[in-house]
């Protein structure tokens, strides 16, 4: 029994070194994942999404937009648990860019922890053992289609 109960403390300690050793920065292709959710159904197509550098420029109408979440990472591999992430965040940045009154998403960048990643390809996720992060800035547009 005294083996068993030491084997378990030391798990336990060990859990939390973990799940930070295993985080690690990736980088993957924003379009891929916004076609895929657009595909899918979970965006529906009224708000579009451009990373910082490729979009058309329009009336701002909110210049400090900023979203973060988090999803679990357990037993999946880098592309579906950041592209999952990813999605979370863009259906809630369409929901919000609709209340708004804007039809886009302009000049996205990838902001983990406040440190900027700008990519006009790729979007940066956070991917830990137990879970996988996607912070972005932003700004709301009206767009001319």
């Amino acid at each position: 029994m005294r083996a068993k109960t030491l084997t378990l403390a030391a798990i336990l300690m060990a859990a939390p070194a973990i799940s930070m050793a295993a985080e690690k920065v990736v980088h993957l292709p924003f379009d891929r994942a916004v076609s895929e959710a657009t595909r899918n159904g979970k965006l529906d197509g009224s708000v579009k999404f451009y990373l910082a550098g490729t979009g058309p420029h329009g009336k701002v109408l909110d210049d400090n937009v900023t979203i973060s979440r988090k999803t679990n990472a357990f037993g999946k591999s880098d592309q579906e648990t950041c592209d999952h992430v990813l999605e979370t965040n863009l259906i809630s940045l369409q929901d919000d860019a609709k209340r708004a009154g804007a039809n886009a998403v302009t000049d996205i960048v990838s902001n983990y922890n406040n440190v900027e990643f700008r990519d006009t390809q790729n979007y940066e996720c956070h991917k830990g053992f137990l879970m996988s992060g996607v912070a972005l800035k932003a700004k709301f547009a009206r767009v001319g289609r």
